[in-house]
């Protein structure tokens, strides 16, 4: 028992370096579910941030249930809020800041001020019964957000209770996933400053279409990497670098004149749109020099989501250094065409992204596609403009960019 004890401990501490390296919140927070679910076999979990005075869902994770899909598929986007209070459990845990752990969620007593809702289990055909729900809250007191783990397993599957070694695997591990998270929330409030910048700058490049175009593209590689068998680790750290920079693919407009950038109507002159293609260039320059795997893939995406796969001339920049252009000037010198794999994965995935969202929501210069047609229009610009297999594993997740769409409308304010 004692070997195992320390098997436990010794994957923790390996877990908890990886945590340390991950910089998107988002990534984190779903690694954070995954790994503690590992640590004491259980088959169910979610976890919620806070917002405001409410909880907000941000991953929930079922093995169960993920058997019965196909190989690939994702269970169902979940984004949904209520309020912080004592009558769910998840309230009741980040009212009191305190862990609690429950055998039987169907045997609650009834001089409890929580209850389990047992309609998801009726809907799903699934059974709750083992539960463990923790405070993730810095050392200061700050909550952050509520970790719920379901159905404990023994060795040979079965169900059974989160016992006290369970707790304090959960409690040591939950301690560093703290620390990861309080680091990840630096850098995601770092880039949501540089995204406001742009924001004040053109209008049009909201908090909600950047948060949208990174949603859609992790989910596109996500079925990219499982579709072309990418290794798990290596998934693993493409993911977390893909949904920062992801954010950046327009940034460069700060660099653009507002009479070209917020011009309306009528619509670009040919030298006012060789001036607007300049946002790709100035938005690689932000990060010239390159001093990390993020910087590079920044550049990567800024520069180039804006090439066609086919290689035609609609495409831009092309084939250019980035010491060929000048601000000064602001015009894209001419270059010979990118095409095919010579164009960046990440920046052929945001291509697909950011054009989908463009097509799907209303701007100041058109009105918004339905769903389905802005859908069919990537379909029908694959191998064209788009990377064919990047639209094969965008259509593939489908449903979950139509919950994408839902969760981040364009009435939705950035979080301070």
């Amino acid at each position: 028992m004692e070997d195992k004890h320390e098997t436990k401990l010794e994957q923790i501490i390996k877990i908890e370096k990886q945590l340390g390296e991950i910089q998107d919140v988002d990534v984190l927070l779903e690694k954070i579910l995954t790994e503690t679910r590992k640590i004491v076999r259980a088959d169910a979990g979610s976890i919620y941030v806070i917002e405001g005075n409410k909880l907000k869902i941000k991953y929930g994770q079922n093995d169960t249930q993920l058997k019965e899909l196909a190989p690939g598929e994702k269970l169902p986007y979940s984004c949904f809020t209520f309020p912080i209070n004592e009558k769910q459990i998840c309230g009741y845990v980040a009212s009191t800041k305190e862990p609690l752990n429950i055998k039987d969620v169907y045997k609650i007593p009834e001089d409890k001020p929580y209850k389990f809702n047992k309609n998801t289990d009726i809907t799903t055909d699934y059974r709750t019964k083992s539960m463990y729900t923790l405070p993730l809250k810095m050392a200061n007191g700050k909550l952050l957000g509520v970790l719920q783990i379901i159905n404990a397993k023994d060795e040979h599957g079965k169900v059974i209770p989160f016992d006290s070694e369970a707790e304090l695997l959960i409690s040591h591990f939950a301690s560093s996933a703290v620390q990861a998270l309080q680091h990840a929330y630096l850098t995601s409030n770092m880039v949501k400053r540089m995204l406001k910048m742009a924001e004040f700058r053109d209008p049009r490049e909201t908090y909600p279409h950047v948060e949208r175009v990174s949603a859609f593209s992790l989910e596109i590689y996500d079925r990219w990497a499982f579709n072309h068998n990418i290794p798990e680790s290596e998934m693993h750290i493409y993911r977390d670098t893909l949904k920062i920079a992801a954010k950046f693919h327009d940034v460069g407009k700060v660099g653009i004149s507002d009479v070209i950038l917020k011009k309306t109507f009528p619509r670009f002159t040919e030298e006012e749109r060789n001036v607007m293609k300049g946002h790709t260039c100035i938005g690689a320059q932000l990060f010239d020099p390159p001093e990390s795997n993020l910087d590079v893939m920044c550049q990567e995406i800024a520069l180039h989501h804006h090439d066609r796969w086919d290689g035609g001339a609609s495409g831009y920049p092309g084939k250019i250094t980035l010491s060929q252009f000048s601000i000064a000037d602001g015009v894209v010198p001419k270059a010979e065409n990118l095409s095919g794999n010579d164009i960046p994965l990440s920046a052929r995935i945001v291509a697909v992204a950011d054009v989908f969202d463009a097509l799907s929501h209303k701007r100041c210069y058109k009105d918004s596609w339905s769903i389905e047609d802005s859908f069919a229009e990537i379909q029908e610009n694959a191998g064209s403009q788009f990377d064919p297999e990047v639209v094969l594993a965008f259509m593939q997740v489908k449903d979950r960019i139509c919950s994408i769409q839902v969760a981040f409308p364009d009435d939705l304010e950035a979080p301070q």
